[in-house]
């Protein structure tokens, strides 16, 4: 059994959850719930769960001013909230689950499910650290993004990745240290998480770092030279945009 915490400052939301676990999640037992951050942080240290849904506001703070009082962080997280804010981006780049407001049964057992076959407490207290450290940093080339791998997870910042390849389902992410990533995501689904401030797809198979081009040379599309070295070509329909993008 994944022993379970529930946190939210609405009592409401707490008992649909909690039904909706009990209807379709047998392997979830919930152990407490919480409306606060203090009352949440009593209620954790007693019952030392394995797995806590947490909304993002709640009474005397919010779930990052929880996390911050609980670290190190021993126990798995889904994040719940009402809005698809600024900590949505935060979420994705760190690879940890959250759940939309009102919530969908389908994703709700997906992350049930993902959390039932992946405990490994150290990915849990560095996904947790670089969470924590990302809201708190303004630059967006500081911030740092876990990569899934076939072996686990790597955590590297953004402002050191200068572009990314599709490899079939895979995506193999070129770092400037000459690091090759293969990460086990597909390369639409980096385009949909990495900050379009920085990066752009210029092709099918390529996602670049705007601030890693050494080069633009025309042609029909044209390509861009890179602080690799790697010449990449730009698809004709994206040229226009993408010429305008270096402009700004």
């Amino acid at each position: 059994m994944i022993r379970t915490v529930l946190i939210d400052d609405e009592i409401d939301s707490i008992k649909i959850l909690q039904k909706l676990l009990g209807s379709y999640c047998p392997q979830v037992e919930v152990v407490g719930t919480a409306e606060g951050v203090e009352t949440a942080t009593t209620l954790i240290h007693a019952t030392r769960p394995d797995l806590v849904f947490l909304d993002i506001e709640m009474m005397q703070g919010n779930a990052f001013d929880l996390l911050n009082r609980l670290q190190p962080i021993n126990f798995q997280v889904i994040f719940v909230t009402a809005f698809d804010n600024y900590a949505v981006r935060a979420f994705k780049y760190s690879a940890v689950d959250y759940l939309l407001k009102p919530l969908d049964i389908n994703r709700l057992v997906a992350a049930i499910e993902k959390i039932s076959g992946n405990f490994e407490k150290e990915n849990v207290l560095a996904q947790m650290k670089m969470l924590l450290e990302n809201l708190g940093n303004i630059s967006l080339s500081d911030q740092k993004i876990a990569i899934p791998t076939l072996t686990g997870l790597s955590f590297v910042a953004l402002g050191d990745i200068i572009r990314l390849e599709a490899k079939g389902g895979y995506t193999a992410i070129c770092m400037v240290d000459k690091q090759q990533i293969l990460a086990t995501r597909n390369i639409k689904e980096y385009e949909d998480i990495l900050p379009p401030k920085i990066f752009y797809r210029v092709h099918n198979s390529h996602i670049i770092n705007l601030q890693k081009i050494k080069k633009y040379q025309k042609g029909r599309g044209g390509s861009v030279i890179m602080e690799d070295n790697s010449d990449i070509e730009v698809a004709i329909r994206r040229r226009d945009e993408f010429i305008s993008r270096l402009l700004k």
